[in-house]
């Protein structure tokens, strides 16, 4: 059965962190002195606030008010003085932009490879994000290309959920077979075979030495 549907992941398949860590934004970095900074407390701490992060979130606003929660928690776990500008600079950058999308950087193939295969799979989008994501996405006029876009937040589940995956499959009356799933984390592929889906795991920075699953660099390999 020749596939219908093509869904993505958007981190490590469309883009990539600037800094390397999703989190840490460059707006991060210029607002608070690393060096004055525990590292593997930092660690902890967004480990212990990470539960913010789950929280459902509709709009760009509710997505603001969470992350000015999540950054000033972790920041006085570690009793790191900040002011209340900068910290507004973080969190502006993180979910607005502030005027620039620099927590990001999109792959070189994608613009071209969405097109593309626009015309011959319906594309969707399975992604653990927040609204900022779905921005992102209509900034660099890739929106357009999606069918649907499916973001965790929205739905108050993550991939790990499983019942994620349900959302979509039963909105578009998938059936075994007639979809591919796109992921970076092999973890998620084994929820997507669960689901019936066909699954290849991205590996942008060609760093994966052996997978039990198809494994591809680009979207051009789609």
């Amino acid at each position: 059965m020749d596939a219908k549907y093509l869904i993505l992941d958007m981190g490590k398949v469309l883009v990539g962190p600037t800094t390397g860590y999703w989190l840490i934004t460059p707006s991060f970095l210029e607002n608070v002195d690393m060096n004055k900074i525990d590292k593997i407390k930092l660690e902890d701490a967004m480990d212990k606030f990470n539960y913010i992060l789950d929280k459902k979130m509709l709009t760009l606003d509710e997505e603001f008010f969470y992350m000015m929660e999540y950054f000033k928690s972790i920041l006085d776990r570690i009793n790191y003085s900040i002011t209340d500008e900068k910290l507004k600079n973080i969190v502006n950058d993180f979910v607005y932009f502030n005027g620039s999308d620099s927590k990001y950087y999109l792959y070189n193939d994608v613009k071209s490879e969405l097109k593309r295969l626009s015309e011959k799979y319906t594309l969707l989008m399975l992604s653990d994000n927040w609204p900022c994501g779905e921005e992102y996405l209509k900034k660099h006029d890739l929106y357009e290309y999606f069918d649907k876009i499916y973001i965790s937040s929205t739905y108050g589940y993550l991939k790990s959920d499983k019942v994620f995956f349900d959302y979509l499959i039963n909105d578009y009356n998938i059936k075994k077979g007639e979809a591919i799933y796109v992921d970076d984390r092999e973890e998620l592929l084994d929820i997507g075979v669960q689901k019936g889906l066909d699954v290849r795991l991205m590996d942008r920075e060609r760093q994966i030495s052996g997978s039990k699953y198809l494994v591809i660099n680009g979207l051009d390999e789609l």
